[in-house]
C-alpha cells in the first residue's frame, strides 16, 4: 500500500493488514527457527559420530597395548615395539577425532534458534513503536 492509500484506509482495513502481516512474520520466523535447528542438529550428529570414532580408535589402542604386552613378554624386542608404535598412532588418531568432535558439538550448543529469537525480539520492538 502506498502512503496515500494507508492514509485513506479505514481502521478495519488497517487492522486486517496488520493481522495479515503479523501472521506472515510469525510464519517466517518459525521457518527460520526450523532451519536453524536443523543446521545445529547436523553439527551435533557429526560431532557425535566423530566422538564415537575417537572412542573406537581408543578401544583399538587399548587392544593393541594388550597385544604389545603379550608380545613383549614372549619375545625380546621387535614384536612388542612395533605393536607399541601402532598403539601410539591409534591414540593420536583417537585424540584428534575426539577434539574435532568436541568442537562440532560445542558449535551446536545451546540448541536454541538464536537468530530467530533475535528476529522476534526486533519484530516485537517494532510493533511496540
Amino acid at each position: 500500500m502506498t502512503r496515500t492509500a494507508l492514509a485513506e484506509a479505514s481502521i478495519g482495513e488497517l487492522v486486517a493488514r496488520v493481522t495479515e502481516e503479523t501472521s506472515t512474520l510469525v510464519r517466517d520466523e518459525l521457518r527460520l527457527a526450523q532451519l536453524e535447528m536443523a543446521k545445529k542438529g547436523k553439527y551435533a550428529g557429526l560431532g557425535a559420530g566423530l566422538l564415537g570414532g575417537g572412542a573406537l580408535f581408543a578401544v583399538l589402542g587399548v587392544g593393541t597395548l594388550v597385544a604389545a604386552a603379550v608380545l613383549g613378554l614372549s619375545e625380546a624386542l621387535s614384536g612388542w615395539l612395533s605393536a607399541l608404535i601402532v598403539a601410539g598412532a591409534l591414540f593420536v588418531i583417537a585424540g584428534i577425532a575426539a577434539l574435532i568432535g568436541k568442537k562440532e558439538i560445542s558449535g551446536a550448543v545451546p540448541p536454541v534458534p538464536e537468530e530467530a529469537l533475535q528476529g522476534v525480539k526486533l519484530d516485537l520492538a517494532a510493533l511496540k513503536r
